[in-house]
């Protein structure tokens, strides 16, 4: 059965900032969706209502035993007007096997998916115009009954709200520095690695401190177990062009199922790029790096859509990648998805789908 979704209004309307002055997270619009799950009735209530803070008691089970998982995606508003989203389907998908990770009752993906598209509709106004702009959309569920008992909980919140965010790149894409970490573990084998979990990123901060210290950007994890296999980069999947082929670690539990990771292999093989999905150490990449076949790095992502790596540090040593500059097939890659985003070129795989606002806009 398909549930309607309510909309109430919001009597207190923000002033929208300036595309111009617009950074990530920081700004959240007026409205935001939510839904509700009881043991024995089901998700129910699907609504659009006043952005509000959310009242909370002390014992609630989400602040206790973390089932809490979330998403993230982006709507683009083109040079045509038209906002559209980039692969919602997906990122719906993703969602409910988030929560199958952590015990969360399923969702119905196309309500999911609907649930985007209402949020972005109710605040179309938000979605920014400045070229590299766009609005953010992050979809979370939590836990909500009220008790202190290690057991998968009887009541869940799904929540989703959004903010307008600036250009990722505002001076062009630039490269970044990593440190490769054996003493950090980020996710192993039957885990929660695949899943997009606040507890992963509770877990990473102390190596993302580790590796600022030393001067780098970020951390390139490798497995829990041998210490030596390629994971991620950061919050974001990792790819890597030796001599004419693209090297990515595949999807064996431990990492996340990339949305842009997807459309990006996708579009290497549409391009008749060799692409090899499997496993990797950072023994072969740094020697990769030395005899100079590591011809390009990358990090994937939602917010960034690609992340050029222009040094690798592992154990005291640092390698240049591409002289330390974005590499030809990185800034195509990024040109191409960018590109599609905003309406400016075909969409062949049919990734966007257009937001329809409301009449009396």
């Amino acid at each position: 059965m398909t549930m309607d979704i309510s909309f109430t209004r919001t009597r207190a309307p923000l002033s929208r900032p300036d595309d111009t002055s617009l950074s990530f997270g920081k700004v959240l619009t007026d409205h935001m969706f939510m839904m509700n799950y009881e043991q024995g009735r089901g998700w129910h209530d699907p609504r659009v209502v006043p952005y509000a803070p959310m009242q909370m008691d002390p014992a609630t089970s989400v602040l206790h035993y973390g089932q809490a998982v979330f998403d993230g995606l982006k709507a683009f508003r083109g040079a045509d007007g038209v906002i559209r989203l980039f692969r919602a389907e997906r990122h719906a998908k993703r969602l409910n096997k988030s929560c199958a990770a952590l015990c969360i009752p399923e969702m119905d993906a196309e309500l999911v998916r609907r649930s985007f598209e209402a949020i972005v509709s109710a605040d179309h106004d938000w979605v920014p115009r400045a070229p590299g702009t766009s609005l953010y959309i992050r979809p979370t569920v939590i836990a909500t009954e009220v008790m202190l008992g290690v057991h998968p909980a009887s009541r869940y919140t799904y929540f989703v709200i959004c903010s307008p965010v600036g250009s990722y790149y505002k001076e062009g894409v630039k490269p970044v520095r990593i440190l490769a970490t054996d003493k950090h573990v980020r996710a192993v084998q039957g885990g929660l690695g695949e899943a997009k979990t606040a507890a992963n990123y509770a877990a990473s901060l102390s190596a993302q401190q580790e590796a600022e210290r030393e001067g780098f950007t970020q951390v390139l994890w490798l497995d829990g177990v041998e210490r030596r296999w390629i994971d991620e980069v950061g919050t974001m999947n990792i790819m890597m062009r030796i001599g004419d082929e693209v090297i990515t670690p595949p999807l064996a539990g431990t990492i996340l199922d990339g949305v842009t990771r997807n459309s990006i292999l996708q579009l290497l093989r549409d391009w008749g790029v060799a692409v090899n999905e499997r496993r990797i150490s950072i023994d072969e990449v740094m020697e990769a790096g030395r005899n100079g076949t590591l011809r390009e790095m990358w990090g994937t992502g939602t917010a960034a859509v690609v992340s050029p790596v222009g040094e690798l540090g592992y154990k005291g040593e640092k390698i240049s990648i591409g002289g330390g500059q974005t590499g030809e097939l990185t800034q195509k890659l990024y040109d191409a998805i960018v590109s599609i985003q905003y309406g400016r070129a075909p969409d062949p795989h049919g990734w966007m789908s257009e937001v329809k606002v409301p009449v009396e806009a």
